[in-house]
């Protein structure tokens, strides 16, 4: 089968066995996976990986224990957690001290043909909602995360920094709970979807508002972005930080600590509110897809997605 394999900043495409899936886990055949931030990130030497990679994906099940998975599109967490510790136990395991993450961490990717992932992962995708679609499952509840992280009080201002496809899911899912949402980046085209859902939008020419929020989003996945979200902050204030940058992020800590600021990190969250904003139609992610390209044009694929002004890529399964 076709596996994307990355390696020294280098993307290729390889033919690999086809995975035999251990005893609780699935296969699963490759419909459509989408490339994000931290895919181009490991590309530039993030966790030092090398493998295949793909966390976002949407697939058929072809084998499985539990016979009613046979068939059904699903999508996948992607913490491999062992079951057993206190986090797993307190139902998170995205922080079990012993987990796998697909396409991260010691475990291989979606970015091939067939995958495998332990069976209590998967949660079947309801009929009414497209494979496309369907692939913004696990960002989607990326941004969900933040609110079950903070209590932001009802009709709060948020401030979101960063127009790229995680900052706008957090917009969008700020302003489907009712949050008056301001959103900031440097491109048209990508403010133009949260300002189509109703969220004010400004495009950064210079400098940024100072001390006016008391949350703030940092998506921009840029190094710069946590220092330009503590500028934005009144005291007492909270930022949400959801950029994965590889290397060291420089800040000044004096503001941080004079101000009060509460800062808070941000990763995976749970699919079940992803899966029913997706159902209710609250979230526009048709709009956030650029291009498709089958699994044989992964190098092509990323380097579209690493353009600035590109939303979404697809690969899909050959």
């Amino acid at each position: 089968m076709l596996a994307v394999h990355l390696e020294n900043r280098r993307v290729s495409v390889k033919r690999v066995p086809r995975p035999r899936p251990p005893h609780g886990f699935a296969l699963i055949r490759l419909l459509c996976a989408g490339i994000c931030n931290t895919d181009l990130e490991l590309q530039r030497g993030y966790y030092g990986f090398s493998g295949i990679p793909g966390h976002e994906f949407v697939g058929e099940v072809v084998e499985a224990s539990r016979r009613n998975l046979i068939g059904r599109r699903v999508v996948g967490e992607i913490n491999l957690d062992c079951g057993a510790c206190d986090w797993c136990r307190k139902r998170l395991g995205r922080h079990c001290p012993t987990r796998k993450v697909l396409g991260i961490v010691k475990h291989p990717g979606a970015f091939r043909e067939f995958l495998t992932l332990p069976e209590r992962n998967l949660h079947v995708l309801p009929d009414s909602i497209p494979t496309e679609q369907a692939v913004f499952v696990e960002p989607l509840a990326a941004a969900s995360e933040i609110l079950d992280q903070v209590q932001i009080p009802c009709s709060s201002q948020v401030a979101v920094l960063g127009d790229g496809k995680l900052g706008l899911l957090a917009a969008q899912v700020l302003r489907a709970h009712g949050y008056r949402v301001h959103q900031f980046g440097h491109h048209k085209e990508k403010l133009r979807i949260a300002a189509r859902a109703g969220i004010a939008t400004e495009v950064v020419h210079e400098r940024l508002p100072q001390a006016e929020y008391d949350w703030v989003v940092e998506a921009t996945g840029s190094p710069k972005g946590l220092a330009a979200a503590v500028g934005m902050t009144r005291a007492r204030g909270t930022i949400i930080l959801k950029s994965t940058v590889h290397g060291l992020v420089g800040v000044d800590s004096a503001p941080v600590i004079v101000n009060e600021i509460t800062l808070v990190g941000s990763r995976c969250g749970r699919f079940e509110p992803a899966i029913e904003l997706l159902k209710l139609g609250a979230i526009n992610v048709a709009d956030m897809i650029s291009e498709r390209m089958p699994l044989d044009r992964a190098p092509a694929a990323f380097r579209e997605a690493a353009k600035p002004a590109v939303m979404k890529v697809f690969l899909t399964g050959c």
